[in-house]
């Protein structure tokens, strides 16, 4: 709520690790193993399963490499991961606009999908108030339709702005799961631990079910005090190819097995699928 203490540790707590393996940018000349077809990406997820993650964030792709929303590209994505994974991995579709889709088109494709879970840039949905009435609309369907959301948030100014139709009555949940993102998809990004402290501070809004993702070689030192603070993990060549040490990752699998050593090496021990869909309805039930 706004006006209380935007955090408190009161022990830890299990996390969750999402993967974030491709996003809409990346391509094969930034990292020759950035995962673009629904096979690479179903053998991304064994891998990152097998190493702590318990949710997948998936971007489809046209044939040149670039931005893609999709119905039948995800449904060939999802379709491909399950048959390699099962249900042992939450798999999230994204809505991502990047510059290329208006909100009409995002609110579509994820309507035709259907996904289990969909990440919804609020800035990208709702740009003015004329927005407004279908993004609360999607997420009546969303309700309806048991489909997770998170919203992600580029700055507290938006998640002020959630937090105001939440104090309204306008969200269909009794509470939403967000992501704070720190920092921007920029070629110099380097996030910092501190740059996740403006989510937090006294005053601003508080969710129960919040994640982070950061850019950078210092992706894991973020992760790692989010967990310490509560907060999920998101990490992958999305956002990052660097390793702790600076190294440059081989794979997707080697940047989530550093984030679980790190939180298992604070105390924190890591959700599977299954509890991470649980801590996700919970939440959203109140």
């Amino acid at each position: 709520m706004t006006g209380a203490p935007a955090f408190q540790i009161s022990g830890l707590k299990d996390i969750a690790i999402a993967v974030a393996p491709n996003g809409g940018r990346k391509t094969r000349a930034d990292h020759p193993n950035v995962p673009l077809t629904p096979a690479d990406l179903a053998g991304t997820a064994m891998d990152c399963l097998s190493e702590g993650a318990a949710m997948i964030h998936v971007h489809v792709r046209k044939p040149d490499g670039t931005h893609l929303l999709d119905a039948d590209a995800y449904r060939d994505v999802i379709h491909a991961i399950r048959a390699e994974v099962g249900s042992r991995i939450l798999v999230q579709i994204t809505s991502e606009a990047l510059g290329i889709y208006s909100p009409q088109e995002q609110i579509d494709v994820v309507r035709a999908v259907r996904p289990e879970a969909v990440s919804l840039a609020y800035r990208e949905l709702v740009r003015s108030d004329a927005d407004l009435p279908a993004f609360l609309d999607l997420l009546g369907w969303m309700k309806r339709e048991q489909v997770l959301p998170q919203i992600i948030l580029y700055a507290p100014e938006d998640a002020r702005q959630l937090e105001a139709l939440r104090q309204r009555g306008d969200l269909p949940f009794a509470d939403i799961p967000v992501l704070y993102v720190l920092g921007r998809y920029t070629t110099s990004q380097t996030s910092e631990p501190a740059d996740l402290l403006p989510f937090l501070a006294d005053g601003e809004p508080r969710f129960a079910h919040w994640s982070v993702c950061a850019f950078g070689r210092h992706e894991t030192a973020c992760l790692t005090m989010a967990g310490l603070l509560g907060g999920h993990a998101r990490t992958g060549f999305e956002n990052n190819t660097h390793l702790p040490n600076g190294r440059i990752a081989s794979s997707n699998a080697e940047l989530v097995e550093a984030v679980a050593s790190s939180l298992r090496g604070n105390g924190i021990s890591l959700m599977d699928a299954e509890g991470l869909r649980a801590s996700i309805c919970a939440v959203l039930q109140g």
